[in-house]
C-alpha cells in the first residue's frame, strides 16, 4: 500500500528517531497520523495510538481503518500512558503538547514503561521540563533537533533509558537550551532564542516594577537572560 499520509515537517522528523522494526507508543496521536505514517513505512513496525477524548479516537480509529492497519495499529482510548500494558512496548512517542503536561504524562506512567528504551518527545513548549523528567529517571538524551514550520519553532528531545553507573551531570543551561542543541546551534536556534530573549526582557522588565518583588525568581531570570545574551552574542562571532 501506498504511503499518501501527508505528515507534517515536526512529525516526520519525530518519527525519523524511531528505530525499524519498532514496538512503540504514540500517545495523544492526533488522528494516529504518525503511526500509520510510519507502519507503511516499516513493514516490521507495529503500534498503539492512545487518545483521552472519544471524538480524537474515533478519528483515529478511522483513519488506520481507512490505510487497512488495523493488524498492525491498536487504537485505545485512555489517559496518557493509561492505555499500555507493563512490556507492551520498547519505544514511546509524545508529540505536540506542553513540556510539563509530557512531564506529568510520563510521571503518571513510569510503572507502564519499565520495558521502553526510547522516548521521543516533541514539545510545543518548555522542553526543559522534559529534559528534567530524562535526567531524573535514568533516561540519557541521545538525540535532539530543532525546526521550523509555518512560523512555529520546535524542539525534539530523544531520551535513550541509561543503565550505566555513571550519568553525565547536565547544568541548568544545557537543560534549558538543550546540552545537543547548545552544540550544533543552527537558524531556527537562534531564531528561538532571539525571541525568548525579548520576551524575557518584558518579563524581567514588568517584575522590577511590582511593589512585591520576589527577589529568587528575578535573579533566576536574570541568570537566564545572560545565557541568552551569550548564546545569541555566539551567532555574531560565527
Amino acid at each position: 500500500m501506498t504511503n499518501n499520509i501527508k505528515l507534517s515537517k515536526r512529525l516526520k522528523q519525530t518519527a525519523s528517531f524511531l528505530p525499524k522494526g519498532s514496538k512503540f507508543a504514540d500517545i495523544g496521536s492526533d488522528h494516529a497520523y504518525l503511526p500509520c505514517y510510519v507502519c507503511l513505512e516499516d513493514k516490521q513496525a507495529k503500534a498503539i495510538a492512545g487518545e483521552i477524548n472519544e471524538g480524537p479516537f474515533q478519528s483515529a480509529t478511522q483513519t488506520v481503518r481507512g490505510h487497512g492497519l488495523e493488524e498492525v495499529i491498536d487504537v485505545r482510548l485512555g489517559d496518557g500512558l493509561e492505555v499500555l500494558t507493563a512490556g507492551e512496548v520498547t519505544q514511546v512517542v509524545i508529540a505536540g503538547m506542553g513540556g510539563s503536561l509530557i512531564r506529568s504524562i510520563l510521571q503518571k506512567g513510569k510503572d507502564k514503561i519499565e520495558s521502553v528504551d526510547r522516548i521521543i518527545a516533541q514539545p510545543n513548549v518548555d522542553a526543559r521540563d522534559v529534559r528534567e523528567w530524562f535526567v531524573h529517571n535514568n533516561f540519557m538524551i541521545s538525540e535532539e533537533n530543532i525546526i521550523e514550520e509555518n512560523g512555529h519553532i520546535y524542539e525534539i528531545v530523544v531520551g535513550d533509558r541509561h543503565s550505566g553507573a555513571v550519568y553525565p551531570e547536565l547544568s541548568e543551561k544545557q537543560l534549558l537550551f538543550g546540552p545537543i542543541l547548545l552544540v550544533n546551534k543552527t537558524k531556527a536556534f537562534y531564531t528561538k532564542w532571539a525571541e525568548e530573549y525579548e520576551k524575557l526582557k518584558r518579563v524581567i522588565d514588568q517584575m522590577r516594577l511590582a511593589k512585591l518583588l520576589d527577589k529568587e525568581k528575578l535573579n533566576r531570570f536574570e541568570r537566564e537572560l545572560q545565557w541568552m545574551e551569550e548564546v545569541l552574542q555566539n551567532e555574531d562571532e560565527s
